[in-house]
């Protein structure tokens, strides 16, 4: 039986890196007890056997996927799967009462259309997707408050909208004209063997993939179209770099008034961002470093002006496993049980 004071918590998918991430976060959080670890893969095996290094502080083995026992002992759900697989378990989860918190693309987006059709997959699930927030804080705070259902972002889409939002909402710059050019460490390809990923293959080499079909494309689309009041599409590259974390997106984009200098967009960012404690705006001429975030779930942000071209660039940089992931699903969870949105988590990197 589990500390009754505690919020009784489970992870399905638990024993990829998004799912490790959750595991190792919870267990620092005050409020929160982890009490069932899911897989199909893994069921079985002691947490302890996959990650070794946890074996002093988690005694937990992965259990079968069973959505009647979960939901017994659960008050709120993670579910770390690959994309197509929340949408089969979410709404039995709702059904019996859990809070539900999904990692992956499943209820993301509010036209499900588009999902079915950038990620293949036709869902019956059409009522439950309606409910869905989408899990980024600094723009829905207050729906997140209130849902039993969270849809939380992918780390690109975290990066570019957190860089983008404040240009958008308050029609600063042209919208068709925004460029993301994003940079992710190999962790955000999660831990099952990929040849790309291999160190052979990744390390001393920069290449772009997805180039003009990236699956964010559209969730970056949907969120930045809804702050600019109208449909807008965005140009989107994301690269692969050598490292293990850390995502850093540079965004460019033609602004409408060409008099507006870097100290009129830092105030314009540090007033939007004001009641957000996880996004830090970076004072001129400072430019973020993804190490800077790494292990935090803190969004650094730079920002500068080039009066040549008219165009502001906007650098933000987090660690795509936490803000990215598991971090803000967490900051995610604060809001919903009306905690404080910084606790339990990590606000110092280990530098260097």
């Amino acid at each position: 039986m589990g500390d009754l004071g505690r919020l009784q918590v489970g992870i399905i998918g638990a024993s990829g890196y998004g799912g490790v991430q959750l595991v190792r976060l919870l267990k620092d959080h005050p409020q929160i007890e982890v009490v069932y670890l899911g897989g199909e893969s893994s069921a079985g095996k002691r947490f302890s056997d996959i990650y070794p290094h946890l074996a002093h502080c988690i005694d937990l083995k992965i259990e079968a996927i069973d959505l009647d026992i979960i939901a017994e002992r659960c008050q709120v759900v993670f579910l770390s799967l690959p994309n197509g697989l929340a949408c089969e378990m979410a709404p039995k989860l709702l059904e019996k009462g859990c809070k539900v918190l999904d990692l992956s693309a499943d209820y993301r987006f509010s036209n499900l259309e588009t999902y079915s059709s950038w990620y293949g997959v036709e869902r019956s699930d059409e009522q439950v997707a309606t409910t869905a927030v989408y899990g980024l804080p600094e723009l829905y705070r207050d729906r997140i408050a209130n849902a039993q259902l969270v849809g939380c972002p992918g780390c690109y889409p975290t990066a570019s909208l957190l860089a983008l939002s404040p240009l958008l909402k308050q029609g600063l710059i042209q919208p068709e004209s925004a460029i993301i050019d994003a940079k992710s460490g190999t962790s955000g390809g999660g831990r099952q063997a990929k040849t790309n990923l291999l160190l052979a293959e990744a390390d001393n080499s920069l290449a772009a993939y997805g180039v003009a079909h990236h699956r964010h494309t559209p969730e970056i689309e949907q969120i930045c179209s809804e702050l600019a009041g109208h449909e807008v599409m965005i140009q989107f590259t994301p690269h692969l770099i050598p490292m293990v974390r850390g995502i850093l997106a540079t965004v460019y984009a033609t602004l409408r008034d060409p008099g507006l200098v870097r100290d009129d967009l830092i105030t314009i960012y540090q007033a939007f961002y004001r009641s957000s404690p996880w996004v830090k705006i970076l004072p001129s001429g400072t430019y973020p470093q993804t190490k800077w975030a790494a292990g935090t779930n803190l969004c650094y942000i730079g920002i500068e002006v080039d009066p040549r071209t008219d165009r502001v660039i906007v650098m933000s940089a987090i660690d795509n496993l936490m803000k990215g992931q598991a971090g803000q699903a967490i900051q995610c969870l604060n809001l919903m049980m009306g905690w404080e949105e910084t606790l339990g988590l990590p606000q110092l990197a280990f530098y260097p």
